[in-house]
């Protein structure tokens, strides 16, 4: 049996954004990294140039990460002007250093929208993500266990649909891809796994309306609708939910402002 090929190491240059809090002045900072392995993950690589940086006495890179699964959604980097960077449907802790070549300069910068404030480096701040999802409430039914909810007749579509939606991980990366930093397909995303369920019908209306109003209070922008959102998105969500987000709202609209009126009339008669 022949032996295994050894990888070939290479170098690059990270070109990192360095601030040091919400209000300091921010610039782009040079790091070189030699040996490469193209297996790394490009957050291995973020680590190995903090052990080099910390080494040195200097402050390492702040960088958001957790599961490094694809799974959080927390890995939240523009990486060479796309968010999580190069390759389609994965996140930047899924981005591995085998999509670069030898000499590269990568620019590293965090997500750029005035409802994700810097908090330091290549952190921001997505709190605006959460005040829309407490705005939506929870459902009032009572689905129990999950053989009691199994037992609610779904169609497949709809079901199928729903379990797309829910995939969202709230990242961001649909915002910083939006020239107008808008929320539209994540709050899509976050209505609609809902809206398509049985379970959660009774709170449809005010779920879109409090959602929508939070995202438009929040300072995202408007959907022009150009597809850079689901382009990047790690999911691969649709953008076809923002046309469903749409209808909701417009008919949650209607009937909001239409809703019949019940008079109340004097007893007796005759």
């Amino acid at each position: 049996m022949a032996a295994p090929t050894s990888k070939k190491l290479f170098s690059v240059t990270l070109r990192v954004w360095r601030q040091a809090g919400p209000s300091a002045p921010g610039k782009f900072v040079d790091y070189p990294a030699k040996d490469v392995n193209p297996d790394m993950s490009f957050l291995e690589l973020l680590d190995v140039v903090n052990d080099g940086i910390t080494v040195k006495g200097e402050e390492p890179i702040a960088f958001a990460h957790d599961c490094r699964e694809g799974i959080c959604g927390t890995c939240s980097c523009t990486i060479n002007g796309k968010p999580h960077g190069p390759g389609k449907g994965i996140a930047t802790c899924q981005l591995y250093m085998r999509s670069f070549q030898e000499g590269d300069t990568i620019v590293v910068e965090p997500f750029r929208a005035q409802a994700f404030p810097i908090q330091k480096d290549l952190v921001t701040d997505r709190a605006a993500f959460d005040q829309i999802q407490q705005a939506g409430g929870f459902i009032s039914v009572r689905t129990g266990a999950a053989p009691d909810a199994n037992s609610i007749p779904v169609p497949k579509e709809d079901a199928d649909l729903a379990m797309d939606a829910a995939t969202c991980i709230g990242c961001g990366a649909c915002v910083a891809a939006c020239k107008n930093a808008s929320a539209m397909l994540f709050v899509a995303a976050k209505v609609s796994h809902l809206g398509l369920m049985p379970q959660g019908q009774p709170e449809r209306d005010k779920r879109v309306l409090a959602m929508v109003q939070t995202m438009d209070a929040a300072g995202f922008g408007n959907c022009t609708n150009q597809y850079e959102c689901s382009a990047v998105c790690p999911k691969l969500i649709s953008h076809d939910f923002i046309a469903r987000l749409n209808r909701d709202y417009i008919g949650a609209t209607l009937r909001a402002t239409f809703k019949p009126v019940t008079v109340a009339t004097a007893g007796g008669g005759g």
